[in-house]
């Protein structure tokens, strides 16, 4: 069973935490029955979350679930923007796949109208089964 948990220490991770340029580097990781398979690392500011790395094994479902994990925590601290400080430039194309950014933007704009959307997407597909 696929979970996806924030973890409360860099331990595994201590190369990237010295390469992101943050007070606090969180790391959500998506498990399989206790496996990493995945995970995301990110830090929270007062206007914007800045996400510096992912790992989803290309796996676009999970990139979706990584990035929406963190953009909803993002949402229900009030903050509004994520950007993707990403060194690898391969990693943009399932973001751009999914929608989080767009053209050559490495800006998620109006979190809170984006996780939304997803509502309304959900809403409009029930409409449609009744």
């Amino acid at each position: 069973m696929l979970e996806i948990q924030e973890r409360f220490d860099t331990v595994g991770y201590e190369k990237l935490a010295s390469e992101a340029d943050c007070a606090e580097l969180h790391i959500t990781e998506a498990l399989d029955r206790g496996s990493v398979i995945g995970f995301i690392a990110y830090s929270y500011g007062t206007e914007k979350t800045v996400v510096y790395d992912y790992d989803s094994g290309g796996d676009i479902m999970l990139c979706d679930g990584l990035v929406r994990s963190v953009m909803l925590k993002s949402v229900l601290k009030g903050i509004k923007h994520m950007l993707f400080d990403l060194k690898e430039d391969g990693k943009f194309a399932d973001l751009k796949k999914l929608g989080f950014i767009r053209g050559d933007s490495r800006q998620c704009n109006d979190l809170e109208s984006f996780m939304n959307g997803c509502q309304s997407c959900r809403n409009k597909k029930d409409n449609m089964k009744g």
